[in-house]
């Protein structure tokens, strides 16, 4: 395969580690969250990526006709994980919320720090 036939892969990877070391390193609750949907987006990518046949076609059987279909079930499956991304995310928000409510603070160094020293 040629450089340009993998580049769907190499924007997986890049943002695969991109979301993956902000939810790692960051020390802000929101970046944490921004990452994780960055980290969901590339797995949403790869799926889709490796769904593409050559020459298929919508999977309607027709009598007499021999062709290459496409299975429906990646994009069903993107479908269901993006509305779960998003309901993930929008609990992840809720919650920050409350911890700032709570804390005073969305770092979560500080927010660590001022549970030991109760």
């Amino acid at each position: 395969m040629e450089l340009l036939g993998l580049f769907n892969y190499w924007v997986f990877a890049v943002l695969l580690m991109v979301g993956f070391y902000a939810v790692i390193a960051k020390p802000n609750m929101i970046k944490k969250l921004l990452g994780l949907a960055i980290f969901q987006a590339a797995v949403f990518l790869l799926y889709i990526t490796m769904d593409k046949v050559e020459g298929g076609t919508a999977p309607i059987i027709q009598a007499g006709v021999d062709a290459i279909y496409s299975n429906p079930l990646p994009q069903v499956l993107i479908l269901t994980a993006i509305v779960v991304g998003i309901s993930t995310t929008a609990l992840g928000l809720a919650l920050v919320v409350r911890i700032h409510e709570a804390y005073g603070t969305i770092e979560e160094d500080e927010t660590q720090q001022k549970d030991l020293e109760e």
